[in-house]
């Protein structure tokens, strides 16, 4: 069963779980899997950057009002996992609280960055928040690698030409790609492990700004205030 949600908009996040609460299930498992790259700069009707909405702030605000059912969920061997799918380019990723739109000098390459560095700090500090709370949720950050998706259309045209006879050869097939996601939800040795970046399914060093303690409850605190959440 599907229930459809926009994640460029606020609005259609909140209806979606409104209409998922209806259903009275639990849930186990959050996957925040939907993202896009590479995007020509553009707004969300909320007046977000567009990767920034889609790929970070609306799966903030979907864990957050689904974070309740999960932590009903889970119990002490059983845990319910969140899942966020980050990417290698979170290394190069900066972020300016000031100016998360990126209205100063923008480039979709530094939009992406700086939405999968947020991912990051997002999954560490929640964790951390759920661990003290003494709540059965965990939180960790996959990394698929380069996967041969539709995430890689709006390359220029002379790149996407090179990356089609590369792709075969490099990229993952969605399938495998997908693979890293259901380990990280599934596996048995992942049970009770939390505030993991996973590459290859491997526990992987992420960037050394991913572990800054103060950003990330900065960010919180900002992500908090623009979806209208209480901190």
């Amino acid at each position: 069963e599907f229930i459809f949600v926009d994640l460029t908009s606020l609005k259609s996040v909140r209806h979606f779980v409104q209409k998922f609460r209806e259903r009275s299930l639990p849930l186990h498992v959050l996957i925040n899997n939907a993202g896009t790259m590479l995007v020509p700069e553009r707004r969300t009707e909320d007046g977000f950057e567009f990767h920034f909405s889609l790929n970070y702030l609306s799966h903030f605000l979907l864990t957050n009002m689904l974070l309740d059912l999960l932590k009903t969920s889970g119990r002490q061997g059983r845990c319910s996992r969140i899942i966020n799918m980050a990417s290698a380019t979170h290394y190069a990723g900066e972020i300016n609280l000031e100016d998360l739109n990126r209205k100063a000098v923008y480039s979709s390459h530094g939009a992406y960055s700086q939405s999968k560095l947020a991912l990051v700090l997002f999954t560490y500090y929640l964790q951390e928040q759920l661990t003290s709370g003494g709540f059965s949720v965990t939180v960790n950050a996959v990394d698929p690698g380069m996967v041969d998706t539709a995430l890689y259309d709006n390359l220029w045209t002379l790149a996407q030409m090179m990356k089609k006879p590369v792709a075969s050869i490099l990229f993952r097939t969605p399938a495998e790609g997908a693979s890293i996601s259901v380990y990280a939800a599934a596996a048995s040795e992942m049970e009770g492990v939390g505030s993991c970046y996973l590459y290859n399914g491997q526990k992987t060093q992420s960037s050394d700004l991913s572990y800054d303690s103060e950003l990330q409850a900065k960010l919180w605190k900002k992500s908090c205030e623009l979806v209208g959440l209480q901190a």
